[in-house]
């Protein structure tokens, strides 16, 4: 005969000792038992500070019909619904993955043809780097010229005039602009090679027959 845990004895003693109390309850009342600190308490109302306690719900003739678990707290909640936001972006993230993967495999016929899609694509980066470039030294240069100017003037003991300055704070913006466009487009072309060997693995992995997926 199996023996019963401790903390199920501890319980069913509790309503023995509690049933000359509630046993003459109508057939509908419940009677509840939960957690306080250290102690089990069993009784016929759940007060308000025990109704996010751990508790086992009985019925009138001692019969366990519900248990619970503690209800969480703000901070458990918080990282639970976190969790759950991590996880749906992960999700996301991966459903557009298989979607572009697909996508790849539906539009290339061979790896040639993927490869000459990259080779367009690297084309394109070069030339948006070296007009970058371009925009970059000849925003400069306008930059230093204004520079020159209101030096000029301020050696000469003459106030720098306000259309000058606001063409210097123009420029300058105007370069750092330019300067940040420039790096992002030399990153995408440092990485473009690594996406395209990445990129045909991918494919020859799609591509390979289901016969051979484990040869």
């Amino acid at each position: 005969m199996n023996k019963l845990a401790p903390s199920l004895l501890a319980t069913t003693a509790l309503l023995v000792l509690a049933a000359p109390a509630w046993a003459q309850k109508p057939a509908g009342k419940k009677i509840y038992c939960w957690n306080d600190g250290d102690r089990k308490v069993c009784g016929d109302a759940l007060p308000a500070s025990a109704v996010d306690n751990a508790r086992t719900e009985f019925s009138a003739s001692g019969i366990a019909t519900k248990r619970l678990d503690r209800a969480p707290t703000d901070t458990e909640r918080a990282a639970a619904e976190a969790q759950a936001e991590r996880d749906r972006l992960a999700a996301l993230a991966t459903a557009a993955r298989q979607r572009k993967e697909l996508a790849m495999v539906e539009s290339y016929a061979s790896e040639d043809d993927l490869k000459r899609a990259f080779d367009n694509r690297l084309g394109l980066l070069d030339a948006s780097v070296k007009s970058s470039r371009l925009g970059v030294d000849g925003l400069r240069r306008s930059l230093v010229n204004l520079l020159q100017r209101a030096s000029e003037a301020e050696l000469a003991g003459k106030p720098v005039a306000k259309p000058l300055a606001g063409s210097i704070q123009s420029q300058h913006a105007a370069l750092r602009r330019q300067q940040a466009t420039l790096a992002a487009q030399q990153l995408e072309r440092s990485t473009a090679d690594e996406e395209l060997a990445a990129a045909l693995e991918r494919y020859r992995e799609l591509k390979k027959p289901a016969g051979d997926a484990n040869g």
